[in-house]
């Protein structure tokens, strides 16, 4: 007696489902990588066609990748079928590659009704055209802080994809594949996407209830709940910063006991480390956001943008202004 082939939902004759991805300037190679090896795997597994893809671009010209790797494309912003899935690849300087052109696609796209994704930072398109408002979204952490001051009406989360209706947003990076497989285990099994992630080599994977970023104890390499916590609430409040004194005060210690424990694991004071956090905070905005340097310093806690000014080029060696400048530089080679 033979036993019944694996993945037997798949032996009926299905049309492919198909992605279209479209590749923006300086999108990101990982993600979409990730996302069409997935699609690819499954085929093979699946021993049969079940996704097909196509690659376009705004020009239907090639596009360059951040890592500099240039890409031919299958055509340019065409109307698709409305059946097709479409996953936009953003990357490195988002605004800039967000034209007007693509942004009338994309709105006239999702109002025939096709699905639509956004990889990594193209989130921001997304919700630029006005397809994630009142919903709920993530995007690659670093772009969360630009994100979150422009985009007031979205649910941002720090899940590592978002699946709300037609919109899909993922973090970046390897969650690609994470999407994927589940978009596998929805159309056809689990069975099948745990088959295309052991081929993946990817050993555990990730749902939409898991976050992006590492814990705070294994970010800093110390395990302790207090200053965890601490760091936490300092993570939490960059606009208003809260005192030495007060956040001692919620975890139970003395400012001294805080500082100790600062000096112990981190090498500096909780002033020092918080300021850092600000800072950090400022410069995803001048790099990643139009808001003026007065509004970026508010932004993270500054009242005034002498004082802003001077902690900048303390830290980074350069005047946020400068920081700007050269960033739109680097964007124009």
């Amino acid at each position: 007696m033979t036993s019944a082939p694996p993945f037997n939902q798949t032996e009926q004759v299905v049309k492919p489902r198909r992605f279209v991805f479209v590749l923006m300037d300086n999108f990101t190679m990982l993600c979409f990588a990730c996302a069409v090896e997935s699609l690819r795997i499954t085929n093979r597994v699946a021993g049969k066609k079940l996704y097909d893809w196509i690659v376009i671009s705004e020009t239907g010209e090639p596009v360059t990748c951040s890592n500099g790797t240039t890409f031919n494309v299958d055509s340019d912003l065409i109307e698709l079928d409305r059946d097709d899935t479409i996953m936009l690849c953003g990357g490195l300087g988002i605004q800039a590659a967000t034209t007007k052109r693509l942004l009338n696609w994309i709105r006239r796209e999702a109002r025939r009704g096709l699905i639509m994704a956004g990889l990594c930072t193209s989130a921001h398109t997304m919700a630029k055209a006005g397809l994630l408002d009142g919903k709920r979204a993530t995007i690659h952490w670093e772009n969360q802080d630009s994100f979150t001051e422009e985009f007031d009406e979205v649910e941002l989360t720090k899940s590592i994809f978002v699946i709300d209706g037609n919109r899909i947003t993922t973090a970046g990076g390897t969650a690609s594949i994470d999407l994927m497989l589940k978009l596998i285990a929805q159309d056809y099994e689990e069975d099948l996407a745990n088959a295309v992630a052991d081929t993946l080599i990817y050993s555990s994977i990730r749902t939409d209830q898991d976050t992006q970023r590492l814990s705070i104890p294994t970010r800093i390499g110390v395990r302790h709940p207090k200053l965890s916590r601490v760091i936490q609430m300092m993570e939490t409040n960059i606009e208003e910063p809260i005192s030495p004194a007060t956040l001692a005060k919620e975890v139970g210690m003395s400012t001294r006991q805080l500082e100790r424990l600062f000096r112990r694991y981190l090498s500096r004071s909780p002033k020092r480390y918080y300021m850092e956090l600000r800072l950090q905070k400022a410069r995803n905005l001048l790099m990643q956001t139009d808001m003026t340097v007065i509004n970026v310093a508010l932004a993270c806690g500054f009242a005034s943008p002498s004082h802003f000014s001077k902690c900048y080029r303390s830290h980074y060696n350069t005047t946020p202004y400068r920081e700007r400048g050269s960033q739109a530089t680097r964007l124009s080679i």
